[in-house]
C-alpha cells in the first residue's frame, strides 16, 4: 500500500500525464492473467510476480508468424549479389526461411511456433502448422540454405543475429520430446554446426563488442547463444562466447543508460549486457559488477527507466521501440532471476514495459506484426 501511496505522490507532484499513465499500467497488470500468480506487483514480504503467458495472448502470438512463415512479399533479402545468377527470389534462395519480411524473423518465427507448441499444443488443434513445418524443413531445402550460406559473398550474412536466433530455435527443437521436432533438429544441424564454427572464430577477431540497440549488438545474439551452447553441449561455442564476453565487458562501469533509447534501439546496450553477465558470473561477483556497472537498479529511482513510445506504428524502424519495451523486460526478468534480491523492483518495471506494448501486437501492421509477438514471446518465456 506504502508503494502504490508513493506512486499516486510521485505522479501528482510531477503532473506528468505520463507518469500517471504508467501508474495505472502498472496496477492494469493485476489483471493479466498469470500462471503461479495474479498479482504482478506483489506485497510485503513476498517477491513480485513475474508476467507469464496465458492461452489467449499465446493464440495472438501464434497467428502471426504461422501468417508469415508463408508471406514472401515484402521481403527484405540482404545478400550480397556475385553475379546475375544471384537474382532469385526469396522462396527460391532459402527455401525454409523465406517469409516474415527477412531471414532472421522467419527463423524466430519458427521458434516462437515451436516454443508456444510445446507449452500449447492445442493451438494446431488440426495439425495444419505442423504439417507446414514438415513441407518447409526438409533435408532438401537445408541443402539450399546451407548453400547459400557457403556462398563466398555470403559467409557473413545475417551475423551475429540471425545465427543468435537459428541456435535459439534449435535449442527449443533440442528439448522438445517430439518426433517430428527431433527431425526438424536433425535436418538444421548442419547449419547450426557451420554457424557455431563461423561464431568461434569471428569471437576470436572481434577486438570490440558492438554496443548499438539493433540487431549487431553483440550481448543479444551471445545471451541467445550461450544458451543453446550450454543445453545441448556445445562447450566449444560456450568457452569461446564466455571467454570473450569477460574480455569485452568485465571491466565496464557506469554505463551511459541516460542516453538510452536511440530512435531505433529495439534492445538495450546495457541491458542487454547486464543480463549476459548474469549468466557467466558467479552471484557474488555479479553483484559486485553489476553495481559498477547499473547502480540504477539497486536505487529507488529505477522507475526512471520509461516505457519507449512509438509514433507511428507503420515505420519499420520507428516500431522497434515496441521490440525495447519487450527486450528491457526479459532482461530485467533475468537479471531479477539471478539476484532475487532485486525482484521488487525490477520484475514491476519489467512487468508494466511488457504491458505498454503488448496490445499493439494484434491487428498491428505487417512492418511489426512480422516480428514483434516474437519478442512478446521471448519477454513471457521463462528463463
Amino acid at each position: 500500500m506504502h508503494a502504490i501511496q508513493r506512486k499516486i505522490k510521485y505522479s501528482l507532484k510531477n503532473c506528468s500525464r505520463f507518469a500517471i499513465w504508467t501508474f495505472l499500467t502498472t496496477l492494469s497488470a493485476i489483471g493479466f492473467s498469470c500462471q503461479g500468480g495474479n498479482n504482478p506487483v506483489g506485497g510485503k514480504g513476498k517477491s513480485p510476480d513475474r508476467l507469464q503467458l496465458n492461452e489467449e495472448t499465446a493464440q495472438t502470438i501464434f497467428t502471426l508468424p504461422t501468417h508469415c512463415l508463408v508471406t514472401e512479399y515484402p521481403n527484405k533479402l540482404g545478400q550480397v549479389i556475385g553475379r546475375a545468377a544471384d537474382l532469385k527470389s526469396p522462396k527460391v534462395l532459402r527455401p525454409i526461411f523465406y517469409g516474415c519480411f527477412d531471414w532472421h524473423s522467419a527463423v524466430h518465427g519458427y521458434w516462437s511456433i515451436i516454443r508456444l507448441l510445446k507449452q500449447f499444443p492445442q493451438l494446431d488443434s488440426d495439425g495444419s502448422v505442423r504439417q507446414l513445418l514438415n513441407t518447409h524443413i526438409t533435408s532438401e531445402n537445408l541443402a539450399v540454405e546451407l548453400s547459400f550460406f557457403n556462398d563466398e559473398n555470403n559467409l557473413g550474412f545475417e551475423r551475429t543475429y540471425g545465427w543468435a536466433w537459428l541456435f535459439k530455435l534449435q535449442h527449443e527443437l533440442a528439448t522438445w520430446r517430439d518426433v517430428d521436432a527431433q527431425r526438424w533438429k536433425t535436418i538444421l544441424q548442419p547449419l547450426v554446426d557451420v554457424l557455431s564454427q563461423r561464431t568461434q572464430v569471428y569471437l576470436s577477431k572481434l577486438i570490440y563488442p558492438i554496443r548499438t540497440g539493433q540487431h549487431d549488438n553483440t550481448a543479444f545474439s551471445l545471451n541467445l547463444m550461450y544458451e543453446y551452447a550450454t543445453a545441448t553441449g556445445d562447450m566449444d561455442l560456450a568457452n569461446a562466447i564466455k571467454a570473450s564476453s569477460m574480455r569485452f565487458y568485465e571491466n565496464d562501469k557506469n554505463c551511459a543508460l541516460a542516453y538510452e533509447p536511440s530512435g531505433n534501439d529495439f534492445l538495450s546496450p546495457c541491458l542487454e549486457e547486464a543480463y549476459l553477465m548474469s549468466r557467466l558470473m558467479s552471484k557474488k561477483a555479479y553483484k559486485n559488477w553489476l553495481s559498477d556497472f547499473m547502480p540504477i537498479l539497486f536505487e529507488s529511482n529505477i522507475d526512471a527507466i520509461q516505457p519507449a513510445m512509438v509514433s507511428d506504428r507503420t515505420d519499420g524502424k520507428l516500431v522497434h521501440l515496441d521490440g525495447l519495451n519487450f527486450s528491457r523486460a526479459h532482461c530485467l526478468y533475468g537479471i531479477s532471476s539471478a539476484l532475487p534480491e532485486l525482484a521488487n523492483t525490477c520484475i514491476p518495471l519489467a512487468n508494466t514495459h511488457v504491458n505498454f506494448s503488448l496490445k499493439n501486437i494484434a491487428n498491428d501492421d505487417y512492418m511489426g506484426s512480422h516480428w514483434l509477438g516474437a519478442f512478446a514471446l521471448l519477454a513471457l518465456s521463462p528463463q
